[in-house]
């Protein structure tokens, strides 16, 4: 197979769940952002809006806001992974940004069928841009699962996103506190007609 910078940074990419306290550089949560809005969009729309929140207090009110929202919600599925993060935010030490210093929200206009596509292929070039510069990464769905909820949604209007965005996820960014391995690639999962 080639092999170049851009392919190894897409194979050394893990989702980072233990973060380091200090706060990533100003110079690259910039760098983050200008790869997200290079993202491809549908229609060339740019119709997100991508919100960095790097103040602690803010974003430690954020999770028992979100703590809060999740004591209401029922899942509209059997998704393991919303099964779990309602049964852990019930713990006392629950944070659905695993103390990442740094959280991305994005969000996109309700009325527009790609929002979630545009806004989940900008993340992934932060991720990768992140991966480049020596950062770790993981993907937050609790505030699009959460995305109705009266709290939060006051919350993150008070954080300047605008009512009638709907939230698509957001990311954790912070200095990587411990690596994780990767796991197996599943088999069959590509095929090819030629």
């Amino acid at each position: 197979m080639i092999q170049n910078e851009v392919l190894d940074c897409i194979h050394r990419r893990r989702s980072t769940r233990r973060f380091q306290e200090r706060q990533i550089e100003p110079e690259q949560l910039e760098t983050l952002l200008d790869a997200a809005i290079w993202a491809p969009s549908g229609s060339n729309s740019q119709s997100w809006l991508f919100t960095a929140v790097q103040n602690r207090e803010t974003l430690l009110q954020l999770n028992e806001v979100v703590k809060e929202g999740f004591q209401n919600w029922v899942p509209d599925d059997n998704y393991p992974g919303k099964v779990r993060a309602k049964a852990s935010s019930e713990k006392e030490n629950y944070n659905f940004y695993y103390h990442a210093p740094t959280l991305v929200i994005a969000s996109n206009r309700p009325d527009y069928e790609n929002a979630m596509a545009d806004c989940a292929l900008a993340l992934e070039n932060i991720f990768l841009a992140a991966q480049s510069v020596g950062l770790g990464t993981c993907y937050i769905n609790q505030l699009h699962w959460l995305r109705s909820d009266p709290g939060v949604r006051e919350f993150l209007f008070q954080l300047g996103i605008p009512r009638e965005h709907t939230i698509c996820s957001a990311a954790a960014i912070g200095y990587i506190g411990a690596e994780s391995a990767a796991p197996p690639r599943k088999e069959g999962t590509i095929r090819m007609i030629k």
